[in-house]
């Protein structure tokens, strides 16, 4: 187990990036934002004006990490390194958020049948004394989905905290015919990139 001194703060609510980073041996404190609440949200998700899904998600995840280090100066929390991640899935230049309604989970699953998609996970790591960030991108190509599937899916409700509707690590793993890329950069956290992140920034692993 790693000392304190060797733990980092993870700013993010996702439990699959909280499995990745124990799968790689990392020990996290985790530092949630705000998505709701008399304040707002600590950083917004929403799309800016003019954003590519490549600026977007950068934007967010650096965004993410670096407003938690704000937050652990103002509380006067050790200083440790401070892990920001976003990813969201993309096609024909367009950015697919988490859908709010089973709606919108069933157009953006239409849209993805039979055809190759994109996730682009951006990594953000930060402290007083470095940062550093990457994007991955990742193309995921769907098989044909019956209406049967689509319907059985949303009512699952597996598809409503997932960017593009869909997580590859459940029940949509069935959906997938083939991946480029980062299997666990499509799942929300990249392994291989965020470990050399990770080492650059002087936390000790493998």
């Amino acid at each position: 187990m790693q000392s304190a001194e060797n733990m980092i703060y993870l700013a993010s609510k996702s439990p699959r990036r909280r499995e990745l980073l124990r799968q790689i041996g990392v020990e996290f404190e985790l530092l949630q934002l705000r998505s709701d609440g008399r304040r707002g949200m600590d950083v917004t998700e929403e799309v800016l004006r003019g954003e590519t899904p490549e600026v977007y998600v950068a934007r967010v995840a650096y965004e993410k990490a670096h407003f938690a280090n704000r937050i652990v100066k103002l509380r006067n929390m050790p200083s440790r390194l401070i892990l920001g991640a976003d990813t969201t899935v993309t096609i024909d230049g367009r950015i697919l958020g988490k859908p709010g309604s089973v709606t919108e989970a069933r157009n953006m699953l239409e849209l993805l049948s039979g055809r190759t998609h994109q996730v682009l996970t951006s990594v953000a790591v930060c402290s007083d004394a470095f940062q550093g960030q990457f994007t991955q991108v990742s193309e995921v190509r769907f098989c044909q989905l019956s209406p049967e599937a689509i319907k059985a899916y949303c009512n699952s409700k597996e598809p409503f905290d997932k960017a593009g509707g869909y997580g590859i690590q459940g029940m949509a793993g069935q959906f997938i015919e083939h991946i480029s890329g980062s299997h666990s950069g499509i799942m929300g956290l990249p392994l291989f990139e965020t470990a050399q992140l990770l080492k650059q920034a002087g936390l000790p692993l493998l």
